[in-house]
């Protein structure tokens, strides 16, 4: 089946031609004359098959009737990304060259105005996220009275998201009976029950079994260790047949490092993920389109629904903590009928989430062995012959025993443990290195000694000092007297103190009015 079986306009098919596509894919062969008719669908396929073009084909034939109002789109598009808004627009603009149909894009990051002005002029297809459009609505900025078509793009990305409460607010402001588009690579029980309570029976199309993956994409394990995942990942983009590649990290705070990292080694590598302001991320995805660069680093904000022509691999850096985006991930190569490879480097602390990965799409991943980090190259000491600490001290008390003989002076023995003369503590068994002997000194050349100083004569040395008479604690406290049967429990004091005493029965002197007594 061709194009020209789809029951689309000439138009239309004149600029298909020109974007070099002949043959509809699966989901487009389906998709396509069901939208035609005016039916509601479910389109499930995996990324990468051409679900955008399977309802931005027929919505430009369907829209090229009719007039738009200010302020009033005749169609929406809800995207969760600004990228896949971006992408979406790209689309519009390639295949309705032909067609006179206005659109406007309402995505964050970029000044309101500029979209408000484009709002009042009249629009035909409005694409948005539903962050931004939520904020014209609590502005009142913007009516969907006149909207007859709702895309729902990449469903299950926008549950990951947290946008099915929007989405429901979205449902309700748009008028009834409209034509409900809803695409999706998974489809998950609340994305069900939201199909179930806006869309009116729509047509299932199911191209593959949901959460499956391309069959065009060559799949590989690499299990490396935490710290030679950037040399593995060196090994890997290094190869020839890598033309370019997109590489996945599970943080954001990642990807800058990995940037550095691969730049001091000379890759021509960018990087995109959601703290970049939009014109920087719109620029970077430019610059690998264009092959400017040829590695581009990003968080999963790349990873659903991006069509970057003639990616040739994708890396997974981190095994995805939800199985789901590993499907995503790997879509951005084998596009449009090409193939190509993914590698997902797996660590051991990442069991579980691969285990989680390979349970969703019901295979085994192969693991793969032939870039494996070189082991590192173990450092090549100079040999020694081995010292026992005896041999040592051996050693250096032999040193110690020549230089103190060579210097003339009787050998010491040698100090263990303690202190040495820096007050630092020793170590019997610590070798100590000699210091080189000073050359000895001959008897002759050396100084004479100081002669000794001589005595003086026995009369004329000073008395010794006679001892200092002990004085007797067991004193009576009136004269001083020694009395046996009492003993005061004062501590001795100089001369000139003065002291409180005890009397009779031990009672304090105070209290009988001899408060002190001076020696």
């Amino acid at each position: 089946m061709s194009f020209v079986e789809l029951g689309l306009s000439e138009e239309l098919l004149r600029a298909v031609a020109d974007s070099g596509y002949n043959d509809p894919t699966p989901i487009q062969r389906q998709a396509i004359p069901s939208v035609l008719m005016g039916r509601d669908i479910i389109g499930v396929a995996q990324t990468g098959t051409g679900k955008t073009a399977s309802f931005v084909l027929p919505m430009i034939d369907i829209l090229a009737e009719g007039r738009s109002r200010a302020r009033m789109p005749r169609s929406l598009i809800l995207e969760p990304t600004r990228e896949l808004a971006q992408q979406v627009s790209e689309n519009f603009d390639k295949y309705g060259k032909y067609h006179k149909l206005s659109m406007a894009l309402l995505i964050g990051g970029v000044s309101m105005g500029d979209q408000l002005a484009t709002l009042e002029k009249g629009v035909d297809v409005l694409i948005a996220t539903p962050g931004r459009l939520m904020d014209l609505f609590n502005r009142g900025k913007i009516m969907l009275n006149q909207c007859s078509l709702l895309v729902i793009d990449e469903a299950d990305r926008m549950l990951d998201m947290g946008f099915i409460p929007d989405i429901e607010e979205i449902c309700t402001r748009l008028p009834s009976p409209r034509q409900t588009l809803l695409f999706s690579a998974t489809m998950p029980p609340p994305i069900k029950k939201l199909a179930d309570k806006f869309m009116d029976s729509p047509r299932l199309i199911e191209v593959a079994r949901p959460a499956s993956t391309n069959t065009s994409i060559t799949q590989y394990v690499v299990e490396t260790a935490p710290r030679s995942k950037r040399e593995v990942l060196r090994s890997l983009l290094g190869d020839p047949q890598v033309k370019n590649a997109i590489v996945f990290c599970n943080r954001k705070r990642d990807i800058k490092e990995l940037v550095d990292s691969l730049k001091r080694h000379r890759f021509p590598v960018s990087q995109i993920h959601g703290d970049m302001e939009q014109s920087d991320r719109i620029r970077e995805l430019d610059k690998f389109k264009s092959g400017e660069i040829t590695i581009l680093v990003a968080s999963d904000v790349a990873a659903r629904g991006l069509d970057i022509p003639g990616v040739s691999h994708v890396v997974n850096y981190d095994v995805p903590h939800h199985a789901e985006d590993y499907v995503h991930r790997i879509g951005r190569t084998g596009r449009a009928g090409r193939t190509g490879i993914a590698y997902t480097l797996a660590t051991p602390a990442e069991a579980e989430n691969l285990a989680e990965v390979e349970k969703l799409i019901a295979q085994t991943i192969p693991r793969y062995t032939g870039a494996q980090a070189p082991e590192a190259e173990p450092v090549v000491l100079a040999p020694v012959d081995p010292v026992l600490p005896a041999e040592v001290a051996a050693i250096t008390t032999q040193s110690h025993e020549a230089a103190e003989a060579a210097a003339g002076e009787r050998p010491r023995k040698r100090r263990r443990g303690g202190r040495n003369r820096k007050g630092e503590a020793g170590d019997a068994d610590t070798p100590v290195i000699a210091a080189a002997a000073p050359a000895p000194v001959a008897r002759s050349e050396a100084a004479p000694r100081p002669a000794p100083t001589p005595r003086e004569p026995e009369s004329r040395r000073p008395e010794p000092r006679a001892a200092r008479p002990v004085r007797d604690p067991i004193r009576d406290y009136r004269g001083g007297r020694r009395d046996e049967g009492r003993r005061d429990d004062r501590r001795d004091r100089d001369d000139g103190d003065t002291f409180i005493g005890f009397g009779p029965e031990g009672i304090p002197a105070f209290l009988t009015h001899k408060a002190t007594i001076t020696r």
